[in-house]
């Protein structure tokens, strides 16, 4: 079956992605984010505080907070947090956490913000996609070329889904919001996974089907990936691997 998308998109095709860096002036680690009709700015700072359950262990942490501004959807978009928020936040931060080596940060705290400017599906998977060049930026500022030991992997999130029962790669809103299945895939650039939300929306699936969006999800966090590599350029952590 066809399905038309946006802009003749391909069913396998990512949106255009724009990273710009060092967006923020007062902030080590920044980036505005553009994915498609999505925009996020995330910063990344450091401070040498933990959390009480990590005083004295020598063990860093990372955390982050995500909101979406009042002008980011068509309706005003109330100030404050929500269990949406709260649930995002929470993957953001254990997403960053699967690449950051605490032991090697020592006794710091890496604080992630996103903040989604414009929204138009994707949100959660642009901000740790996003995330990860922040913290970069942030952890070479602070610890220089010892960064590389801090930082293990890259990471990157895309989402997938069926709609009307074709897999997609990357909706937007339009597509999310009638999809029969939406799924979000984080993994890191080894290829492992951190995350994969499947859930029926609309209907159910089987074990092919989710294996195509597997396979859909793998193709785009490896495009996503050379993005950040190419945006990062010296300043990627690990000039020996290859995409």
């Amino acid at each position: 079956m066809q399905l038309t998308r946006h802009q003749d998109r391909a069913f396998d095709a990512i949106r255009p992605v724009t990273i710009e860096r060092g967006f923020v002036r007062n902030s080590p680690g920044s980036v505005l984010y553009r994915s498609g009709g999505t925009t996020v700015l995330v910063t990344a700072q450091i401070s040498d505080k933990v959390p009480p359950f990590l005083e004295g262990k020598g063990i860093g942490w990372l955390t982050a907070e995500y909101a979406m501004l009042p002008g980011s959807t068509p309706t005003r978009k109330p100030r404050g947090g929500d269990g949406r928020a709260t649930e995002i936040q929470r993957l953001i931060g254990r997403s960053l956490r699967a690449v950051v080596d605490r032991s090697a940060l020592g006794a710091a705290t890496i604080h992630v913000d996103a903040d989604v400017i414009e929204a138009d599906g994707g949100t959660r998977t642009a901000a740790i996609t996003a995330a990860f060049v922040a913290v970069v930026d942030a952890v070479r500022d602070r610890f220089h070329h010892s960064s590389s030991l801090i930082i293990k992997d890259s990471i990157a999130a895309v989402s997938v889904g069926l709609v009307d029962s074709v897999a997609l790669l990357d909706l937007d809103y339009a597509e999310d919001s009638t999809a029969l299945v939406d799924c979000n895939v984080v993994r890191l650039g080894s290829g492992e996974f951190v995350e994969f939300q499947a859930t029926g929306e609309g209907g159910t699936f089987t074990r092919p089907r989710l294996l195509d969006l597997l396979d859909l999800a793998n193709k785009g966090i490896d495009e996503l990936r050379s993005i950040q590599r190419a945006a990062l350029g010296d300043s990627w952590p690990w000039p020996e691997q290859t995409s």
